[in-house]
């Protein structure tokens, strides 16, 4: 079930908000577990999730961990669950960070180094099959690639503007937050169906995310 209020993680310059959840933001949540929930693999797969804080933890992206990390506890076990921060990341930012459930990681240097040292360790962890990532940064592309060839899959949030292109082509799940609401990445190309003519579909975000997810299933049986 989903939290009536769900809490945000405050950005440094802010203080901690809350903010209730629109029809939009639910909607979108609802839809995100469905593009998980008709993708995966049978059993549940084992996560890790990584957070790029100075990237991602801004308070025009609204980035809600608690809402992530919902998410995909329908799809899995987030078994490693870590938000990469830099010096410059207050006490109460870190303090939020923890009471989501994340162990904030503290970087002396470049958090992206960090990060993408920790995310090979992961790529080579027998007891881990599917690497999260929450970043916009295309600097995390080759780590994804890595991660595909061993096998592993790849979900990637990120957000708008600025989210990078190769980072979302080179994950097999593409999850965009903008104005606060969470969408999966669909294509916008629709194949012909025998009921309907070109002029009866709809070119919606959420037809074409129904038509895709129908279009998933019907080759899996």
């Amino acid at each position: 079930m989903l939290n009536t209020w769900l809490a945000l993680v405050p950005c440094e310059q802010g203080s901690e908000t809350i903010k209730y959840p629109t029809k939009g933001s639910l909607e979108g949540i609802l839809s995100i577990r469905r593009y998980l929930g008709t993708k995966k693999e049978r059993g549940r797969r084992k996560i890790a999730l990584l957070v790029d804080g100075p990237n991602m933890l801004r308070k025009e992206f609204q980035t809600n961990l608690k809402e992530i990390k919902s998410v995909l506890k329908d799809y899995g076990d987030v078994k490693i669950r870590k938000v990469f921060l830099n010096q410059y990341a207050s006490e109460k930012l870190v303090e939020a960070v923890v009471n989501q459930g994340f162990d904030p990681v503290m970087c002396p240097g470049d958090v992206d180094v960090s990060l993408a040292v920790e995310g090979v360790d992961i790529v080579h962890n027998p007891h881990i099959d599917t690497l999260a990532l929450v970043t916009r940064d295309a600097d995390f592309m080759p780590l994804l690639t890595k991660a595909n060839e061993w096998g592993q899959e790849t979900i990637v949030f990120g957000a708008e503007p600025g989210f990078s292109s190769a980072l979302k082509n080179s994950s097999d799940y593409v999850i965009v937050l903008q104005d606060g609401v969470m969408n999966c990445e669909v294509d916008t190309t629709i194949e012909e169906h025998e009921e309907e003519t070109e002029e009866d579909i709809p070119t919606s975000r959420a037809h074409l995310m129904r038509v895709k997810m129908g279009l998933e299933r019907k080759a899996e049986e």
